[in-house]
């Protein structure tokens, strides 16, 4: 009776190992599978950044942000044209270009929308934006000599590109001192707006 007793416990034991070993998970497949998944992950990053130009880390770096983020070449290849021009009141070419012929420019070039020549009239032409709500591509007005008299266009990260009388062509942030004191509020253009006038403001000055 006693050995029946011992061969019945010998097995339900053996009956048990199977089931035993599928209800653990095996910690070295686990293990491996994770190690693969951030493997993959960290590939994809590095191959993401490995695809980035030159011209995005400079840019990345200016804006203080991730550069994958940057992804509209168009405009940091019109940026980078025209960087450091100097400013001239009336100048539309790259001897000198004034705050609202640079926006202007920048918004048809990149974004093929035409736009007044000033930028009181910009601005007249836009829909109101939140400082929050400002994308990339929005016009943001400045109140430098009375009234709407500077404008710039919004790159994100609370930075703009804009004509500056001091320093040409530059970005700029909007939590500078000066121009958070000088800030007006930002635009939108209707991609449907197309400027009336007859004056081409990508012509280059006569000499």
């Amino acid at each position: 009776m006693k050995n029946l007793k011992f061969f019945i416990v010998i097995i339900f034991f053996i009956a048990k190992l199977p089931f035993a070993s599928l209800a653990q998970p095996n910690l070295n497949f686990v293990q491996v599978n994770n190690k693969l998944a951030q493997n993959i992950s960290a590939n994809n990053k590095s191959t993401s950044i490995e695809e980035c130009t030159s011209l995005q880390f400079k840019y990345a770096q200016l804006l203080n942000t991730d550069v994958e983020e940057l992804v509209n070449l168009k405009l940091y290849d019109f940026i980078e044209d025209w960087w450091a021009t100097r400013y001239r009141y009336g100048g539309t070419s790259k001897r000198g270009v004034d705050c609202s012929s640079y926006t202007g420019q920048l918004i048809q070039n990149v974004f093929g929308i035409s736009l007044p020549r000033t930028a009181h009239e910009q601005y007249a032409k836009c829909n109101r934006i939140n400082r929050m709500d400002l994308q990339e591509g929005d016009l943001v007005f400045f109140n430098t000599r009375g009234g709407v008299s500077h404008v710039g266009v919004y790159l994100g990260n609370d930075y703009f590109t804009h004509s500056s009388s001091s320093s040409g062509v530059t970005i700029s942030s909007l939590n500078d001192t000066y121009y958070a004191k000088k800030y007006i509020g930002g635009g939108r253009v209707d991609k449907s707006y197309n400027s009336s006038k007859s004056e081409n403001i990508l012509e280059e000055e006569e000499n």
